[in-house]
Formats: structure tokens, sequence, C-alpha cells
């Protein structure tokens, strides 16, 4: 049977990588995928699914009004049998739309996976990422480092200086120079202004955090 699942890490721990190599997998084994990608994340262009490491591929683009299941059902209706649906920066669906994946995999009998962050900048749950936590059948988490060493689980917005910003509009686009991932320790010494980011190379191997 079909299932929903979210796989959810703070920002740079390869979920991009992750699901183009999903998707490949499918491919390579002569099965139709469906990316979807958000109209909020245009960084790479519209419709473009890419991650850091060079890995690129075409997405469709949905924004917060777009129908989920209506666009699968389409799909399939245009093309024939799906296979999988992979969703990229799952933390920018919506409530609405989060329950519409579950209808893909409850009524279409479709997998989905999605893959986003969990927390925001502020240390607070995405809607997204709130509703998939909640409804989805399998969670994974993707890790990565704080440069202490230790496994990264928060975000922290910073300005040109690598101090930390804690107000402002929830979802604001960026990448390396705008985010970076630290430990839950980490997020609190630097939104309580103790000091700036120091980028370091990591003290231990990501499978000794």
């Amino acid at each position: 049977m079909a299932k929903l699942y979210f796989y959810y890490s703070a920002m740079n721990a390869g979920k991009t990588t992750t699901l183009l190599q999903s998707a490949h997998n499918y491919r390579e084994r002569g099965m139709r995928t469906l990316l979807l990608t958000p109209r909020l994340d245009n960084r790479f262009g519209e419709g473009v699914v890419a991650s850091r490491i060079g890995l690129r591929s075409e997405g469709r683009v949905f924004g917060q009004d777009s129908d989920l299941l209506a666009l699968c059902r389409a799909d399939i209706e245009q093309q024939g049998p799906l296979h999988c649906v992979l969703v990229d920066e799952a933390q920018f669906l919506t409530k609405r739309q989060v329950w519409q994946l579950t209808e893909i995999v409850d009524a279409l009998n479709v997998p989905v996976l999605a893959y986003g962050l969990r927390t925001d900048f502020r240390g607070e749950l995405f809607e997204g990422s709130q509703y998939l936590l909640a409804w989805a059948d399998s969670l994974s988490e993707i890790k990565t480092i704080c440069h202490t060493g230790r496994k990264a689980t928060m975000v922290v917005r910073v300005d040109d200086q690598g101090r930390a910003i804690t107000d402002g509009p929830q979802v604001e686009i960026g990448g390396n120079e705008r985010y970076v991932s630290v430990s839950r320790a980490e997020f609190k010494k630097i939104t309580a202004g103790e000091g700036r980011i120091e980028l370091q190379q990591p003290r231990l191997p990501l499978d000794e955090v």
C-alpha cells in the first residue's frame, strides 16, 4: 500500500539531493514520477529542483492555492500511471495541501515523498511541516552537523556579519549566506545575542553525532 513519507532536517542536510536520487531510482526502473516544487523557492529558476552539489531536474510548480490532488489526477489522465509524487521544500505546503497529499496516497494509491525543514529561524514549526508530522505514515530525519560538531536540529537566519536575526517574516528565501544549521544549544546562545556564527570544520563525523 502507498504511504506518505516526510523526510525532515535542518538546512544543508542534502534533502533535495536525496529527493533527486529517489526520483532517479524510480525512473531507472521504468516508473514515472511527478516532482512538485513551490513557486516561493525560485533560487534556481521557476520549476527547477536543484541541489547544492549540482543535481537538478524539472518540476511542476505549485502555489499556496494549488490543488495538489487535482493536479495529480490531471497528470495521470494526461500521462498515464504515476508511481511516485515527490515534494521539494514541503515546509511551504498549507494544511489543506498536506491533506491533499494524504488523498493522493489513500484515494489514488500513489506514494508521496515530501522533503522539508521542520522549523523556521525562530524555532517554530512551518505549517506544512506541522501537518506532515501529524499525518504522515513515516517520519525520517536527515541529519546534518552544527559547526560545534553536534547534530544540527535548528536553523538560524543571519545578517552579513553573522549575527542572528530574530524578527521578520517566516519565509525569506535564501541559501548558505542567509541561513546556518546549528544545534539546539548553539541556537539558544546565538539567538540570545551571545555571539555570532563562526563557521568551522565539524569536530565529529556525522555517525558519531
